[in-house]
């Protein structure tokens, strides 16, 4: 009786330590991210974006950006996807550029917009800022729990606008996506991401 109590001991204890391998394992895999997004702007725009699954040289890696002045029309998709078989980065971009001088009014603003959300669960950060000059059209959604993060942005804006991102799951990982940008003049900004591990295939279209 004593063997056989000693032999499920021994088994239970090699359960949990799998068990708990598998969990660091996965803690380990970067935080999967979508983002459908389209811009439009007339006057002056500066983005960047970096995307990772993994740090140094391993893994796939996206850097994008741009920058100037006139009228741009922006749209992009990009996912960035990692478990234990996969391990991917795409995006897709198109963008127009017709180029005329911006200049900024002489006279700032004080009136302004912000919105900030963090999920500490899933490891995302989200941030809106805008300087009204005239006037402001916006419908912001967040959803967030313990597995997801949705943010969807719909704003048309006279003034400027400013959006962050950055997803990181936590200190064991890369951050999966850093992305800033910065729109001045008229602009219209829809965008949604949508952060968590879960398939790539299960994640919802804009």
């Amino acid at each position: 009786m004593k063997s056989m109590l000693l032999v499920l001991s021994m088994a239970c204890i090699a359960a949990l330590v799998a068990a708990g391998q598998a969990a660091c394992s996965a803690d380990s895999f970067a935080q999967n991210t979508t983002e459908h997004s389209w811009v439009f702007v007339n006057g002056y725009m500066e983005e960047s974006r970096i995307l990772q699954t993994q740090p140094g040289f391993a893994g796939q890696k996206v850097v994008l950006g741009s920058s100037g002045s006139g009228v741009v029309t922006r749209t992009l998709d990009s996912v960035t996807y990692r478990d234990s078989e996969m391990d991917e980065t795409s995006l897709v971009t198109s963008v127009e550029f017709d180029y005329k001088p911006y200049h900024p009014p002489l006279n700032q603003s004080d009136l302004r917009n912000a919105l900030c959300a963090k999920n500490y669960e899933v490891g995302s950060v989200f941030s809106e800022t805008y300087r009204i000059e005239k006037d402001l059209i916006k419908d912001t959604k967040t959803y967030q729990d313990d597995k997801i993060s949705v943010y969807q942005i719909s704003s048309e804006i006279q003034g400027s606008a400013r959006i962050g991102q950055r997803v990181q799951k936590n200190a064991r990982t890369v951050p999966t996506m850093i992305m800033g940008g910065t729109y001045m003049g008229y602009a219209q900004i829809r965008s949604e991401t949508v952060v968590g591990n879960m398939s790539v295939l299960t994640l919802p279209c804009p």
